[in-house]
């Protein structure tokens, strides 16, 4: 089980491949608020529903200085078919090794259908501009999540 972050701890740096063939990394997002959101699939119900809320809130999460990355273990094609289908406008990142979910607390153990198996959590890691913790959630649900959370940072 991976150790999950918390308030105050600096968030770990990584660089991924995102849909449409760039790569991002946290450092060149230092300076602005990033939420970061793990989802475990693209294109199914559940993460399907928390994308989509996720861009219709880009306006209003932007406007209070928030950049959105949604991180999954998919490959980039996945995203990019994601990305097309969904008309999403915010970065999705691939993490096929799990490397980067693993080192935020965003993989591990977890109940699927009433079976204990490993993978990813649904998390939403909030950082600052300065690249620390300001807000964790695993377990999160998809539904709703977004509209959660712009009340938690008001947004």
């Amino acid at each position: 089980m991976s150790i999950r972050l918390e308030t105050g701890d600096q968030a770990p740096d990584f660089t991924l491949p995102a849909a449409g063939g760039d790569s991002l990394s946290l450092e060149q997002l230092r300076g602005k608020k990033v939420i970061l959101y793990f989802y475990p699939k693209a294109s199914t119900p559940g993460c399907t529903t928390q994308a989509c809320d996720f861009r219709d809130s880009l306006d209003s999460l932007a406007a209070s200085g928030y950049s959105v990355l949604g991180i999954s273990p998919d490959p980039v094609s996945a995203l990019e078919t994601f990305t097309q289908d969904q008309s999403l406008s915010f970065p999705l990142l691939s993490d096929e090794d799990h490397a980067v979910a693993e080192s935020y607390g965003a993989w591990g153990e977890k109940k699927n259908y009433g079976r204990v198996v490993e993978g990813l959590i649904r998390s939403t890691i909030v950082l600052d501009e300065d690249g620390k913790v300001a807000l964790a959630q695993y377990n999160v649900k998809a539904t709703g999540h977004v509209a959660r959370l712009r009340e938690k940072l008001n947004a």
